[in-house]
C-alpha cells in the first residue's frame, strides 16, 4: 500500500497536533489519518517527512523509542526529556498517561 498524498498530509497534520511532553503511535497516527492498519507507512512518512515536525514524539505501540531516529534512541530520549518525558531503556515511562490519543 503506497501512501496518497491526502494520508500523508493527515499523517503530518496529526502529528504537529501532538503537544510537547506528550507521545503518540505510528498505530495511532494512522488510525485517525483514517487507515488503522498503516502503522509501517507511517513509519515511512516518519522517516520522509517534514524535519520540522516533533517526530520525537513518535513511539511504537509500546512506547518504545525508534531504533530509525536521525541519531538513534538516544538522541530521541534526550529530546523528549527536554519535554519531561523520561525513558527507562529507551521506553516511555507511564507511557499511557503520556500517549496522546485523542478520540480514535
Amino acid at each position: 500500500m503506497q501512501p496518497d498524498a491526502s494520508f500523508r498530509d493527515q499523517v503530518e497534520c496529526f502529528m504537529s497536533l501532538v503537544p510537547a511532553g506528550r507521545v503518540t503511535t505510528y498505530g495511532d497516527l494512522a488510525a485517525l489519518a483514517g487507515h488503522p492498519y498503516a502503522a509501517r507507512i507511517v513509519g515511512g512518512i516518519a522517516h520522509h517527512g517534514d524535519q520540522k515536525l516533533p517526530w520525537h514524539r513518535l513511539v511504537n505501540r509500546f512506547g518504545g523509542l525508534a531504533s530509525g531516529y536521525y541519531g538513534g534512541r538516544e538522541v530521541q530520549a534526550t529530546i523528549l526529556e527536554t519535554e519531561g518525558v523520561t525513558c527507562t531503556d529507551f521506553i516511555v515511562d507511564n507511557f499511557a498517561e503520556r500517549r496522546w490519543q485523542p478520540s480514535l
